[in-house]
């Protein structure tokens, strides 16, 4: 298939493309490997990928109105690019935005000084939703608050930017994998003369980080994980991962707490737990600590914890540490604790909880995107230049109630990849999610999961809201 009728738009950064139409560097085996192949093989490979994420059970859940809605997510067969410098980049930049983030997490659940000289309000992270209290003293091993984390980044004319961190319990590395194993098969030949770096070993680099946060430092630890259940939209992420890094997938009644120690049902007896990696939220970890009405989690987990018995990944109250408004500080934050300037740059945002930014967002709906400081996947946004007068309406009296509530930020020109539709290349705009894995060092797999935008003219990558995946291809050198 051929490119002659893919539209360049200089308003975007063109992932394969440069202004003039000649492929990148990085992208020209794949640009070749594509025009040699018939529409009949190209749509035949695009069915074989979408066909193994069937097989596979590759679900996600959309939440309704009425009703959750269960589906296999969408996957283009055309794998992003980037260079091993480019990602070199990438590395370094989160790398010293988790360092920064994690030591944020640690002062202020201890000496609180970033809040007492005076960079980032108390108010502010004091009444964060997130924010807990029964977590102030803590100090998890190795500082790391944060062991596994989710970045979202973008990319326009000017470079990457930060779009959110995702710090409570992220979800996705299931579709890099899963993205990896089935692009790959479809374009075996062309993986294998491209160099590029593999990503099916996050698994074990995830064990080993998990391993490292032992308590006592044990060298074997009892590693669980601990799902909400078949139920949840993420429960096939939940079984991958217990799979890849040979722990046990157990819910909440499962565990025991007995004289401030974890255990574990077996057949064949209890069984001492050392790390919890969870992925249910902190409301429901433990009922005597947080919601008492939770079924989800383990009485008595929050006190054996603070005893030390225990590790639990993330760590409870790192949300604080992701809010929307608070993410308008971690440039200064990376400033205060490492004395260097951010690598990777964030988006402009403004505070609506501070009235000349609440006055700016009003007057200018219809121009940017307002998110929710809590909400996450897309939901509880309102992208202006897309939306209704009505629903602007809507949305401003919902701002007005309550300004503390909401953040906004322009509408960016996210890059755009070429992507399979209907039998041609059309161009559709990305995102990428790296997985930064922090125990006694930070790690990272060369590869993350790209969310693609499958409507066309939408910006909205996120998978409950209509869009997509895409293997990411990191190059060797």
């Amino acid at each position: 298939m051929e490119f002659e009728a893919y539209p360049l738009d200089p308003t975007y950064y063109d992932e394969m493309f440069l202004p003039d139409g000649t492929p990148r560097e990085h992208f020209r085996p794949l640009f070749e490997a594509l025009g040699e192949l018939s529409n009949d093989e190209l749509s035949s490979i695009q069915e074989r990928v979408t066909r193994s994420f069937s097989n596979e059970g590759i679900t996600f859940t959309v939440y309704g109105d009425e009703e959750a809605t269960e589906r296999i997510i969408p996957v283009d067969c055309l794998p992003r690019v980037l260079s091993g410098a480019e990602w070199a980049e990438l590395v370094r930049g989160l790398t010293q935005r988790l360092n920064a983030l994690n030591r944020f997490l640690q002062d202020i659940y201890n000496e609180e000084r970033i809040i007492a000289d005076g960079v980032i309000p108390a108010d502010m992270v004091k009444t964060c939703p997130q924010y807990r209290v029964e977590m102030r003293g803590a100090s998890p091993p190795h500082g790391a608050w944060v062991s596994i984390c989710g970045t979202d980044l973008v990319r326009t004319n000017d470079g990457f930017l930060v779009l959110e961190d995702n710090l409570r319990v992220p979800s996705g590395v299931s579709y890099m994998v899963a993205n990896r194993k089935a692009v790959k098969a479809g374009l075996r030949r062309l993986y294998r003369h491209s160099r590029v770096q593999d990503v099916e070993h996050y698994g074990r680099m995830l064990r080993q980080t998990l391993v490292e946060l032992a308590p006592g430092g044990r060298s074997d630890p009892c590693i669980v994980l601990l799902t909400p259940g078949v139920y949840n939209s993420a429960f096939y992420e939940h079984m991958f991962l217990a799979r890849e890094i040979g722990a046990a997938l157990v819910e909440g009644r499962d565990l025991l707490v007995n004289e401030g120690i974890v255990y574990m049902r077996t057949t064949t007896g209890l069984r001492r737990v050392d790390v919890v990696y969870r992925r249910v939220d902190d409301d429901f970890i433990d009922p005597l600590v947080f919601r008492a009405d939770s079924l989800l989690g383990v009485p008595g987990l929050m006190h054996a914890y603070r005893l030390g018995n225990v590790t639990l990944v993330n760590a409870p109250g790192t949300g604080v540490a992701d809010d929307k408004s608070v993410y308008a500080y971690v440039p200064d934050i990376i400033r205060y604790y490492l004395g260097e300037e951010p690598l990777l740059a964030s988006v402009e945002t403004y505070l609506c909880r501070r009235p000349e930014h609440l006055e700016y967002t009003l007057d200018n709906l219809e121009n940017l995107i307002v998110k929710r400081v809590g909400e996450s996947g897309g939901y509880g946004m309102l992208v202006g230049p897309h939306a209704t007068p009505a629903e602007r309406e809507e949305y401003a009296v919902q701002l007005r109630a309550n300004p503390a509530d909401f953040i906004s930020q322009p509408v960016l020109p996210l890059s755009r990849a070429p992507c399979l539709i209907d039998d041609r290349f059309e161009p559709r705009h990305v995102d990428l999610r790296p997985f930064v894995l922090h125990g006694r060092k930070t790690r990272m797999v060369p590869g993350a999961f790209c969310r693609v935008a499958l409507r066309r003219g939408s910006i909205v990558v996120n998978s409950s809201q209509g869009g997509g995946g895409k293997d990411l291809w990191v190059l060797g050198d």
